[in-house]
């Protein structure tokens, strides 16, 4: 049985000082998120700060002819809503439930008064936000410089970040509209994956048999981000006494060590 959903599974929430998590503690509200939720569209007000415990959210940019594209991913390491924090009340992203689970909120008017203090908290979000801006950008650059098979690489191994386990529910068709790509492209990266012994594809649902494999064919691009968040967030964490809990860092095990030849891309 998973454990019961706790806001210090939330790496941020989980590195406040004590007295700073114990004065947040009471105005934080659980939810369980069902894949498609939307948590803002376009344009529309922001009214929460969400902090993702076991569910992963993905931040959209809608194109007019129906398309869309991930700009960046939210798990148990960041929150959704981050222009609360520098002064906007409105995006031009579209938040979207990629994984089921459960999140923590705070309402703005909470959170602004949290804010006026200048402590930790304000601290660890500015950092996270720096960070999440070299994931979007770096994003930019993967969908324009490399293959799709790379591409879908640095998709599953941030989902895989981002849970527990090495399976992940989700459509091609979902993958496709995140990576703004035909679902045939996404079928035939994946199918290669499948054939190479890397995943199992079947009815939705995504196993990663040798997630070793996926890390020796991935782009640079995910290890740029990866690290980013290491030295903005992780390490700054690791060396905080203070903090309600040690940070926690998924990584999925390999069922397989043996090292991949590249793949035709």
């Amino acid at each position: 049985m998973l454990p019961s959903p706790t806001p210090t599974q939330n790496i941020l929430l989980s590195a406040l000082p004590v007295a700073d998590y114990a004065r947040l503690l009471p105005v934080l509200e659980e939810v369980t998120l069902d894949v498609g939720t939307v948590l803002f569209e376009s344009g529309g007000h922001i009214n929460y700060l969400l902090f993702p415990t076991s569910c992963i959210v993905t931040l959209l940019y809608d194109l007019e002819n129906g398309t869309s594209s991930q700009v960046a991913m939210v798990g148990h390491e960041g929150a959704v809503g981050i222009p609360l924090l520098l002064g906007g009340n409105t995006t031009v992203n579209r938040a979207v439930v990629q994984c089921a689970g459960t999140a923590y909120r705070i309402k703005a008017c909470n959170l602004r008064r949290e804010l006026s203090r200048h402590g930790e908290l304000e601290s660890l979000l500015l950092r996270y936000a720096q960070a999440r801006m070299t994931q979007t950008a770096q994003n930019a650059v993967c969908n324009r410089s490399h293959s799709l098979v790379q591409q879908l690489c640095r998709w599953l191994l941030n989902s895989l970040d981002r849970i527990e386990g090495n399976e992940l529910v989700m459509t091609q068709e979902l993958i496709a509209n995140n990576l703004g790509v035909r679902r045939e492209g996404v079928t035939e990266a994946a199918c290669k994956l499948q054939s190479e012994g890397l995943i199992q594809y079947r009815r939705g649902h995504i196993t990663v048999l040798d997630r070793e494999g996926l890390e020796d064919l991935v782009c640079e691009c995910y290890a740029v981000v990866k690290d980013e968040y290491e030295r903005l967030l992780y390490r700054r964490l690791d060396g905080d006494h203070h903090s309600i809990h040690a940070p926690r860092r998924n990584h999925v095990s390999t069922v397989s060590t043996r090292r991949h030849a590249a793949l035709p891309i």
